[in-house]
């Protein structure tokens, strides 16, 4: 079990540190219906996250054609795919720093959230969980190393939990903060706000230069074994 955590972890923080769920989440709070958005945005979110690593460890393990308990040879295939995509998104990151840092990187849909209900945080969490192709393919990455680790169906299963939960955070935190009340509450919340907007593009840079080279490696000695 611990070679699939260790393998899906760095792919789960990405996705935890990404800065739209965290301000999305801090507008909704934010609004009149705060609390049922913010449990709806939570809700959906850890759920589409779920179906998504559930289907593809499902078919890493399932698909291989021996037949036997392991991971598909398409697996070391799409890890390779995902490596060169790690590094191309790096590449985009690392060249939007600038822009994040004059707090224009965010969406500018974003300004209308706290208007939502929490139906629609509910969509919005689907669309930023499994539909954004930074976090699909961060998601797809962690799922994939899990199915193609050295663990027992059982550690499988677990990993796959963990990286729910730690990719959750950025729902999860923001939410718990919120529902601890206080003032004190929303100075965190407005603090990790703009933090984000202006930081992590840096950070998701070096983060997915770390995944790409790591998933291009594997996957090449494993096709060359």
């Amino acid at each position: 079990m611990g070679d699939a955590v260790g393998q899906m972890l760095v792919s789960a923080v990405g996705i935890a540190i990404s800065p739209v769920p965290v301000i999305a989440m801090v507008l909704m709070l934010a609004s009149p219906r705060g609390r049922a958005d913010g449990i709806a945005f939570t809700a959906s979110w850890m759920v589409s996250l779920a179906v998504l690593v559930t289907v593809v460890v499902t078919l890493g393990v399932g698909a291989d054609a021996s037949g036997a308990e392991g991971p598909a040879t398409w697996t070391s295939w799409l890890k390779l795919a995902l490596g060169v995509s790690f590094l191309l998104l790096a590449a985009r990151q690392w060249r939007g720093r600038h822009r994040d840092a004059e707090g224009d990187g965010m969406p500018r849909w974003i300004r209308a959230v706290d208007s939502f209900t929490p139906a629609r945080a509910a969509g919005l969490a689907v669309v930023l969980a499994v539909a954004n192709p930074k976090n699909l393919v961060l998601a797809v990455g962690g799922a994939v190393a899990i199915a193609s680790s050295d663990a027992t169906a059982g550690g499988r299963a677990v990993a796959g939990l963990l990286m729910v939960l730690i990719a959750s955070l950025c729902a999860l935190a923001p939410l718990t903060v919120y529902l601890s009340g206080g003032d004190r509450s929303t100075r965190v919340l407005a603090g990790w706000k703009a933090w984000m907007a202006v930081h992590n593009a840096a950070i998701m840079a070096t983060l997915l230069v770390v995944l790409g080279g790591k998933y291009v490696g594997d996957a090449v000695s494993a096709l060359a074994s």
